[in-house]
């Protein structure tokens, strides 16, 4: 009569393991990819509009991976400078990847700070980092170009 006790303990305890592996892989995924979750979205100020030129976007560079089904996943790997006076908690950037005819093959976003991370200080330079699947064929394999299109004090 013990042993189907000890059974159900083993059942209960892999249980329990196969849960907290699938919690660990899903907060591992959103955390790669939230540079790519859209947080809600507000028309910047014209004072928000104005500071987009004090943001800076410096050493983008793309790596390529294969993810668990085989598939090409490209990183892009960037720096993000504040050179204004103001915190900025949230910045979305546009980002145009091209082809080998300057042709703008994909249009996408990247939000490198949102309201659920530090704000960016002024003189504050901080890494992010966006991921994309499925780039088009005739994507010249460089890094996009990229531009501030909204950002909140």
């Amino acid at each position: 009569m013990e042993e189907p006790a000890v059974s159900h303990k083993l059942s209960t305890t892999n249980w329990t393991l196969r849960s907290l592996a699938t919690g660990l892989i899903l907060v591992a995924s959103f955390s790669l990819i939230g540079c790519r979750t859209a947080p809600p979205s507000q028309a910047p100020t014209e004072e928000e509009e104005a500071y987009f030129q004090q943001i800076v976007v410096t050493d983008a560079r793309l790596s390529v991976t294969d993810n668990f089904l085989g598939q090409k996943v490209f990183f892009l790997d960037a720096q993000v400078t504040n050179k204004g006076t103001k915190a900025v908690r949230r910045l979305v950037l546009q980002l145009e990847f091209i082809d080998t005819l300057n042709q703008v093959v994909l249009r996408d976003k990247a939000f490198p700070i949102t309201l659920q991370k530090p704000p960016l200080k002024p003189g504050e330079t901080r890494a992010f980092r966006a991921a994309f699947e499925n780039m088009p064929a005739d994507w010249n394999q460089g890094p996009p170009a990229m531009k501030v299109i909204n950002l909140q004090f």
